[in-house]
Order: structure tokens, then C-alpha cells, then sequence
């Protein structure tokens, strides 16, 4: 093999025992986790809002962030469900650049993945404790998923991961939402597809085990925008789009709970971060004008930070993306009061 085999991992269950969740966090992250399976059960009409940095950079600032978004939820509660984003996991479509928390818990030093495993748990546990936020991430590894299994309220599978069958199975086997994008492409075949198997029972190999999974009911769509053969980004976040993944969801009669987050970064707003200002107000537009769209409309996904755009190298600006641009403080704040007013 052209691979060198550097040292042995800790084990899921060690990391745990390292760093265990207390009594009190564990019931935050029960309540967490009912109030946001209520919204995509239908048994509650708030809105979800899965909103953080692009990617999770360093501690200090990414959990200054969510404790700003503590006493906002606490305005907005009768409304809105947030979910902060800490995605420790970077996917790189040549490969090359930043990989996440994982890779580099220090993004100016050499990978330590080791280090890596210590620095998402540790961070994920520090947000749960401090904030009560129980947070999302991006499933880009589905074997790492036992390391934050205890901490996450939810799951997203990325746009190049969601025809994968490895992932496919194992978010059939979590007890969390787990959203599944549209592909790159925009074929909305796959991410249906992707749905239908998470939804279902398999047997599988998972971290060297023979497990059966039960199916993940919760398992849901994310419209991303996407990006066609000349490499031009398109939204898929419309009236029109939303209506038809509505058809999508009616011509598929045993798929549980139909619902969708829009993601309004990305192709959606061709990376332009201020766009997904309004592309929030949009899809809100859209689901007072159909009642068929509000049924399956659950949240947005939004990229922000402490401030906005991102930073090139040598920067070093505390708060700031260092991947893709993310609104700034100030106006995170303002979009999600004036959602909660609008909604």
C-alpha cells in the first residue's frame, strides 16, 4: 500500500470516557433533540434555523459565537429552533486546503488527526455545557460519527457525500435528523433516493461490527442550488423548486415525516453571503403564498460569524471564515429577529 500507518487512534469509547457528558447536559441535549424531531414531525410549526461559521476554526471564537445566539434563542423561542452550526469536517473538491478541525486543530500547524479526534469533542462538549446548544455537524466520515454521537442534535451529508452507500446506511442508523443534499449535479433523483435508504432498515459493517440499523424516519431533504457542466451556480431555492420537491415528496407515499431545510449559501447564492439575507425572506415568501410548501418547508441553513466575509492567509482575524465568506454579527442578528417577525 502507498500509505504510511503513523500510530493507532483512540477509540470512540475512550475519547468519551476522556471527555464524558454531564447529567445535566445530557437531559439539555433530550430536550434539544424533542423540540427539533417535533418540527420536522409536524407537531410544532417553529421554524429551524441551522446557522454557524462555514467550518469550525478555532474554540475560543466558535463558542463566543454560539453563546451570542443563546439569549437570541431566548427571544425568538415561540418562533425559532436554532441549531449552531460547528462543522469540524471540511470537504475539499481537489483536496487540497483547509480539512477542518479534524485534520488541524491549529489550521497554522501540520494535520494531527489525533489531536483533531480531542479538539471536536472537547468543542462540541464546551458548547452543550456553556450554551445548553446541542449543535450540528457535517457527516463527511460516517465511522467518526461515535465520537460526537452523545453531543449532536443534528446531521448534514453534503452534496458530494449523499450518493455514497456508506453514508446512505449509517444515517439509517441514528436516532438525530439527518439532512441529505442535493448533489453537485442538482439531481434531485439522488437526494430522494439517499432519503428513501436512510429511511430504511439495513444490515452493514460499521467500525469493523455487523450492525443492523432500524431506518432513520427523520431523514430529509436540503436544497443547496447547484452547479451546471460549464460550472455555473444555479439556485434551486424558488417557488417553482420548492413546489416540485412538494411533488417529489407526493409522488413517494411511504417516505416518513416529508420535509426540507433550504440552505441559502452556496449555489443558492453563488457564494455572495449577503444574498442569503434574502433568500431567507424568499422562502418564507414562498411558504405564506403555498400551504404545500409551508408543510414541507422546516428551516434554512445559513453560514455566519462573529464577522462577515472570510480571511485570505496571514490574516489571522478573530471570528472570521477562514473557508467561505459567512455574514457578520450585527447582521445575523438583525435577520434572525426580523425572521422571527416575519415567520
Amino acid at each position: 500500500m502507498n500509505m504510511t500507518f503513523k500510530r493507532q487512534l483512540f477509540s470512540p469509547q475512550e475519547v468519551k470516557k476522556m471527555y464524558p457528558v454531564s447529567d445535566e447536559a445530557t437531559e439539555s441535549k433530550k430536550r434539544n433533540d424533542k423540540e427539533i424531531k417535533d418540527v420536522f414531525s409536524g407537531v410544532s410549526d417553529k421554524l429551524i434555523l441551522v446557522i454557524g461559521p462555514c467550518s469550525a476554526d478555532r474554540e475560543d471564537a466558535v463558542v463566543d459565537y454560539i453563546s451570542r445566539l443563546r439569549p437570541l434563542q431566548d427571544k425568538v423561542k415561540d418562533k425559532i429552533v436554532i441549531i449552531p452550526r460547528i462543522y469540524t469536517n471540511k470537504p475539499r473538491t481537489t483536496g487540497a486546503g483547509y480539512k477542518g478541525m479534524l485534520h488541524q486543530p491549529n489550521p497554522l500547524a501540520s494535520p494531527d488527526i489525533l489531536k483533531g479526534l480531542i479538539a471536536i469533542r472537547k468543542l462540541h462538549l464546551k458548547a452543550l455545557t456553556e450554551t445548553g446548544f446541542s449543535c450540528a455537524d457535517e457527516m463527511l466520515y460516517p465511522e467518526n460519527h461515535q465520537f460526537l454521537s452523545d453531543l449532536l442534535s443534528y446531521v448534514a451529508v453534503g452534496a458530494r457525500s449523499v450518493e455514497d452507500q456508506q453514508h446512505r446506511l449509517t444515517a439509517s442508523g441514528l436516532d438525530i435528523p439527518v439532512g441529505m443534499k442535493n448533489p453537485t449535479s442538482g439531481d434531485l433523483s439522488v437526494m430522494m433516493n439517499s432519503i428513501r435508504a436512510a429511511q430504511s432498515g439495513h444490515t452493514f459493517i460499521y467500525r469493523d461490527w455487523e450492525v443492523e440499523s432500524l431506518g432513520n424516519q427523520f431523514t430529509h431533504a436540503i436544497l443547496r442550488g447547484y452547479v451546471d457542466n460549464h460550472g455555473t451556480s444555479h439556485p434551486n431555492y424558488h417557488y417553482e423548486d420548492l413546489k416540485r420537491l412538494v411533488d417529489l415528496y407526493d409522488e413517494s407515499p411511504n417516505l416518513h415525516n416529508p420535509a426540507v431545510i433550504v440552505d441559502c449559501n452556496h449555489s443558492n447564492s453563488g457564494k455572495k453571503f449577503m444574498e442569503q439575507i434574502r433568500i431567507a425572506k424568499e422562502v418564507l415568501h414562498s411558504m405564506r403564498s403555498n400551504e404545500s410548501i409551508k408543510r414541507i418547508v422546516k428551516g434554512l441553513m445559513i453560514e455566519s460569524y462573529i464577522e462577515e466575509g472570510a480571511q485570505g492567509p496571514g490574516e489571522h482575524t478573530y471570528g472570521k471564515s477562514i473557508t467561505d465568506p459567512c455574514l457578520g454579527w450585527p447582521d445575523t442578528e438583525r435577520l434572525i429577529l426580523e425572521l422571527a417577525g416575519l415567520f
